[in-house]
């Protein structure tokens, strides 16, 4: 599957079941060992070793399956490498200390912004 079109799948995926404050960080021609980064928060370690066991199952139903796990069993940081796309997925106070989007990007990122109900 094309990086673009994994990664798309991937945010689809970390949307359907409420991980927090998504971000793409695009690696092209910046390094050679991924395309992209995805990182998102989660409100506890629990949310986070479920989404990351959701995403692995969805996955590999399509018969994608990651190269590297780490970090699965605390649940405060969980990196799954699926080698053109590395997902991040952060228990929110340690994505704080950490501040990964921040060493990649040259401009503070764009948020994707949660939907708010429209009046009636």
């Amino acid at each position: 599957m094309k990086s673009d079109i994994l990664k798309d799948e991937i945010v689809n995926l970390l949307e359907s079941k409420k991980a927090e404050d998504i971000v793409v960080i695009d690696l092209r021609g910046k390094v050679d060992f991924a395309d992209f980064f995805v990182i998102c928060s989660t409100h506890s370690t629990r949310h986070a070793q479920g989404l990351a066991d959701f995403l692995l199952l969805e996955l590999e139903k399509l018969g994608i399956k990651p190269i590297g796990i780490e970090g699965l069993e605390l649940g405060q940081w969980i990196v799954l490498d699926y080698n053109s796309v590395v997902v991040h997925i952060f228990y929110e106070p340690v994505r704080e200390i950490y501040a990964l989007e921040e060493l990649w990007l040259d401009e503070p990122p764009t948020r994707k912004e949660k939907a708010s109900p429209q009046p009636s």
